[in-house]
């Protein structure tokens, strides 16, 4: 509808531009206009002569108006359209318009957020934990699960405002609930890397640059730390009973949760937006 409505409006800027450059069609339109009154006029004498006739006259005089503008739409289709156009086309406009208007870079909020949550989200501004030693993410238990983790980027800086508050209150609810002290495996993710990791085999990745959240700084990849130890696998029960609890809490931030894919991804988190 909005794109016939900007034809109508093309069309009737041709005719205005046709009128401005030619002075035949200024005057064929004059004309025209004139002999429309005279008809009117004309008409409408005839109808206010009749009404002197009594009650019937009243019906008459409608007919013989609507008789007119039959004759006029009939004479004159062209101008008859454009006329029309020119006054419907702004309240059309505005009335398909209406409701669709959006600021930009304002999206819709489609995430089903935990009342308790959204109290916390509009509450205090959380702050990221300090980093962790990089051999941290390097021993022999997480290289054997992410070979490719010593490459990873974990600057919370370079992260989604939004979605760095709902994680830091994920990590939050995780330990002070559950006793759980979870760690940032990796964030933003460079189109480079995300490549190479999608070269490495699809047990790594199937997305290839901007085919994910990390690139837009709103994804995060998640583990646990305990006893000083980052403990990624699945394996292990404890683990494993954590990544259900942390599936919870991140679903009631309004994140989804990969643990829930096909390919199930335990530590992934991501918020969802319009800006991919």
């Amino acid at each position: 509808m909005f794109l016939f409505s900007m034809l109508l409006l093309f069309v009737a800027a041709c005719v205005g531009g046709w009128l401005l450059v030619f002075p035949a069609g200024r005057d064929a339109l004059a004309d025209a206009v004139l002999r429309m009154g005279r008809g009117l006029d004309r008409r409408w004498r005839a109808a206010n002569q009749q009404s002197a006739q009594g009650a019937s006259s009243l019906s008459r005089r409608g007919r013989a108006l609507l008789a007119a503008a039959r004759g006029v739409l009939a004479r004159h289709p062209l101008l008859s359209a454009a006329c029309i156009a020119f006054v419907m086309l702004p309240p059309l406009a505005a009335l398909l318009l209406a409701g669709r208007l959006q600021l930009p870079g304002v999206a819709e909020d489609t995430h089903a957020v935990n009342e308790q949550v959204a109290l916390l989200l509009r509450g205090e501004r959380l702050v990221a934990p300090p980093a962790l030693p990089p051999a941290v993410f390097t021993t022999a238990e997480v290289t054997l699960i992410r070979p490719q983790l010593a490459g990873a980027n974990r600057n919370w800086d370079l992260l989604d405002a939004d979605f760095t508050q709902r994680l830091l209150l994920v990590f939050k609810l995780m330990r002070e609930r559950h006793g759980y002290e979870m760690v940032l495996l990796e964030g933003y993710r460079s189109p480079e890397r995300q490549n190479e990791l999608a070269d490495a085999g699809g047990h790594v990745t199937n997305a290839r640059a901007f085919q994910s959240w990390h690139q837009f700084g709103l994804a995060g990849d998640c583990a646990f730390l305990r006893d000083g130890k980052v403990v990624i696998s699945e394996k292990d029960p404890w683990a494993m009973r954590g990544y259900e609890l942390y599936g919870q809490v991140a679903e009631a931030a309004g994140l989804t949760w990969g643990g829930r894919w096909r390919m199930m991804d335990f530590g992934h988190v991501e918020l969802r937006t319009r800006r991919r």
